[in-house]
């Protein structure tokens, strides 16, 4: 085999060495472009740089001076951020930069770091305790932190002292819960207001939770870590707002009595502008209920978004325009009914972007200064797919300030993955925009940034792939599934029905594997140039569709992922006569993983061999937020649960189907067994089930290793392992 596997994990599947993070700060016409990127393709320690105008890099900070090299002091809080998030780099991952960009605050190995965007000079004061998640205050003059599950605040002045704000046995406060982390886009608990006077904070109280132990078998002489953990149908952590002036202490409850049973999730905290703004949504997650809370504490209702099966929570939004356009409220909703609905950026309720346009991520809201005048607009970059799912664009949506016409451009208007963030100045209009450009024509994704109209390409030092990409685009079916497929250098040689076929789905809510760019498709086509076809399908609860597409999994996470992939196999080889339907593997990860025991173990008479990576097993072993949504409350609607499981919560296979000839399909379960994700009781209960049943599998349990397989050498090796079984069950020569 060649090196791709170990290349791969290196360099965290060909993201290191590229620019992240980026973002113009401080104020308008004189914007600092700072950027976050390590020192190449296998170098996972992140530094922090300064775009200069001749598109150098001009470095900052350099982690390795700070001790940031490795991440062996991390606290736990970070660690689970990280985990949330996927972040798979080291040293300096995130930073907060005041509104006038003159400091910044980030934390290595649970260490404060400031740093004078002016002179260069960076602070590490010895606070004497570890902290999480550093907030710098809109007027530079604080930065908040969480550390000993409280929220300190450190004055940025010449002698930097710790003034503890809130702190209550028991309870968290300051950092996102499990559900709002992993589930709901909200990775954060603790929020400035714009006059950098108070602060926001949530109050966690996870004692009704139930606990998940993670313990490392290959370590016994190590405590087990003990998880809080919301499993489907079980109590979720209790979570309220305080609103605390950083100078005397005072504390103001939130009061969000006004949203009734709504207010069951906090699932959006903002307060950019005007008032503090808070989205709540009851546990059914059939409605976001927006509050604005005055200084009184009190939250009084804006708007309630009411959605039929549930609301969807989208980044950026609900958000507030502004005085200059009398206060109004940004969302994005829902609008009408069926095969026609789509996802829609609204002011105050009305839709503001174009028929056709499903809206995925509101990217940045640019408000015009109070005095801007009648000439004044808002401007608002809007992440949206239009015609063809597999590409998102970028759209700017001009709202001006009265009666006037809303304007919309598609700054992109090209295949591939297009997003946009930018800043404005005082007129509300994008004074510099940071372009995110990935495609199918170039291997690795691109940073732009565009000032006065000169366009400066941002410095990137990846790892080449060393594989070219052949990708096939693919409409299949009734249901015009997007798909692509991708077959080995050698595949003209091939006679009808000789390809033995690979599927490689995510195939669930809220991820795409069907996209327009080149480096989300490495991997298949690595396993591809191994002698099989690689189809990858997007059916239904797939996002980039609009809402019925994604709906059409309510009650059913099951059936229609299964239905969807085995029609596409055969829509593809009417088209593709070289596939072998007789030889079909399928592998997969997380959900994928999910999908891929359920195809072979339902369908074991077309499946001959399955990669069943991290799998949910039984939906009531999953968290509340995700699963409820889709299945609703199993003591409601345990059938749902039932069909959607591969396991029911006897621990005994669902619906299993009759081998054909040759006998059940070759089965290998992965599962790291640190995971806190999709824990590993999954895949164990899943080979307990697979041993009564008399069904053959083989185990491969990663000791140490969450539900991302961080460790380049194993990551590299776990692959090799897919590969190489894989090939074997399809039949491939290439195995030996």
């Amino acid at each position: 085999m060649s090196d791709l596997p170990l290349r791969s994990a290196r360099s965290r599947r060909f993201t290191l060495g590229l620019p992240r993070g980026v973002r113009a700060v401080g104020p308008a016409g004189d914007r600092t472009v700072l950027v976050l990127r390590s020192d190449g393709g296998e170098d996972p320690v992140t530094h922090l740089w300064r775009l200069g105008p001749d598109g150098e890099l001009v470095r900052l900070v350099d982690a390795r001076d700070l001790g940031g090299a490795t991440d062996a002091d991390l606290p736990p809080e970070e660690r689970d951020r990280r985990e949330r998030l996927r972040e798979q780099a080291g040293g300096i991952t995130d930073v907060s930069v005041d509104r006038a960009g003159r400091v910044a605050a980030f934390a290595l190995g649970g260490r404060l770091h400031l740093l004078d965007l002016a002179t260069g000079a960076t602070r590490s004061p010895d606070l004497g305790v570890t902290v999480f998640d550093p907030r710098t205050s809109p007027d530079g003059r604080h930065v908040a932190l969480h550390h000993d599950d409280g929220v300190s605040v450190v004055d940025t002045g010449p002698a930097p002292t710790l003034r503890r704000l809130l702190a209550e046995d028991g309870v968290a406060w300051g950092r996102a819960e499990f559900a709002a982390a992993e589930e709901m886009g909200r990775p954060r608990g603790m929020w400035w207001s714009p006059d950098g006077d108070r602060l926001v904070v949530a109050r966690v109280d996870e004692r009704e939770v139930r606990r998940a132990r993670l313990a490392d078998p290959s370590r016994p002489e190590q405590p087990a870590r003990e998880l809080a953990y919301p499993f489907a149908g079980t109590p979720d952590a209790d979570v309220a707002l305080a609103v605390v002036d950083v100078t005397t202490g005072a504390r103001t409850d939130v009061d969000l009595g006004a949203a009734g049973d709504d207010a069951h999730y906090v699932a959006r905290v903002s307060w950019e502008t005007g008032p503090l703004l808070v989205g709540v949504q009851p546990r059914d997650q059939t409605a976001l209920h927006v509050l604005t809370v005055g200084d009184d504490g009190v939250g009084r209702s804006s708007r309630r978004i009411v959605g039929a099966p549930w609301v969807e929570l989208v980044a950026g939004a609900p958000a507030l325009l502004g005085d200059a356009h009398g206060g109004a409220l940004l969302t994005v909703e829902d609008v009408g009914e069926g095969e026609g609905s789509r996802r829609a950026l609204c002011r105050d309720g009305e839709a503001v972007t174009p028929p056709g346009t499903q809206v995925r991520d509101v990217l940045a809201v640019l408000r015009p200064a109070e005095d801007a005048g009648p000439d004044g607009v808002a401007t608002v970059l809007v992440a949206a797919s239009t015609d063809d799912p597999t590409s998102v664009t970028t759209l700017e949506v001009v709202l001006p300030v009265g009666d006037g016409a809303v304007g919309v451009r598609d700054l992109h208007a090209r295949p591939g993955l297009h997003r946009t963030i930018a800043v404005g100045g005082p007129d509300g209009r994008p004074e510099v925009l940071v372009h995110h450009r990935a495609d199918l024509a170039h291997d690795h994704p691109r940073v732009e940034v565009e000032r006065t109209g000169t366009v400066t390409v941002v410095p990137a030092v990846p790892a080449p792939t060393g594989v070219e990409v052949r990708v096939r685009p693919l409409r299949l079916g009734p249901l015009d599934l997007r798909a692509v497929l991708l077959l080995p250098a050698d595949a003209a040689e091939a006679d009808p029905g000789t390809l033995p076929v690979v599927l490689d789905p995510y195939g669930g809510p809220h991820a795409q594997r069907v996209l327009a760019a080149r480096a989300a498709h490495v991997g298949s086509q690595w396993l591809a140039d191994h002698g099989v076809a690689v189809l990858v399908v997007d059916g239904r609860g797939t996002p980039g569709r609009g809402p019925a597409f994604e709906h059409a999994v309510r009650g059913d996470l099951a059936g229609p992922a299964v239905a969807d992939q085995l029609a596409a196999l055969d829509a593809a080889a009417r088209l593709e006569p070289r596939l072998d339907l007789g030889r079909v593997g399928v592998r997969g990860w997380s959900y994928g993983g999910t999908l891929a025991a359920l195809l072979a173990l339902r369908h074991p008479d077309r499946i001959r061999a399955a990669v069943v990576g991290a799998p949910v097993t039984d939906w009531t072993l999953y968290d509340t937020h995700y699963t409820e949504r889709y299945l609703g409350h199993p003591d409601v609607d345990p059938e749902a649960y039932r069909r959607s499981s591969v396991l029911d919560r006897e621990g005994r296979l669902v619906a299993p189907g009759r081998p054909g000839p040759e006998g059940w399909p070759e089965l290998l379960v992965v599962h790291g067994l640190a995971d806190d994700n999709v824990l590993a009781a999954h895949s164990l209960r899943l080979t307990e089930a697979l041993l009564a049943a008399g069904i053959p599998f083989r185990f491969l349990p990663l000791t140490a290793a969450t539900h991302m397989a961080g460790d380049p050498v194993v990551a590299a090796r776990l692959l090799e392992v897919q590969t190489a079984f894989l090939l074997e069950a399809l039949g491939v020569a290439s195995a030996t």
